[in-house]
């Protein structure tokens, strides 16, 4: 049985938060190695690009771009709610968050397959 303050939509909204912010926070070791291919020639740089066209890393793409979304979006609830002086729309805030970083993740998809 799930306690009742862990079903709460600010519980959700920190966790949400939290665990995008740990999952782009792996993700930059690996960033940071595809970048390092360009220090190697530009043939290297040439393959590890036309590997980003397979359409696993397609997926994975979108998958960042949605966790980049709502980590901002839920970042600035955060912010809102510790510099702005009312309170009462936490379910606002956390739907608007989570709705707004679906839909750059769902224009990203459209992007892609356009």
């Amino acid at each position: 049985m799930i306690p009742d303050h862990r079903r709460h939509p600010g519980y959700l909204a920190f966790l949400a938060h939290r665990l995008s912010g740990l999952a782009l926070a792996l993700f930059l070791p690996f960033h940071f190695l595809f970048l390092a291919t360009a220090i190697e020639g530009e043939a290297a740089l040439d393959g590890a690009l036309a590997w980003t066209e397979n359409p696993l890393a397609k997926f994975a793409e979108w998958g960042l771009v949605t966790l980049l979304a709502l980590h901002l979006a839920l970042g600035l609830r955060v912010l809102a709610l510790e510099f702005l002086p009312w309170r009462g729309t936490l379910r606002l805030w956390v739907g608007l968050g989570g709705g707004a970083a679906l839909a750059v993740g769902f224009l990203f998809l459209v992007a892609l397959a356009a």
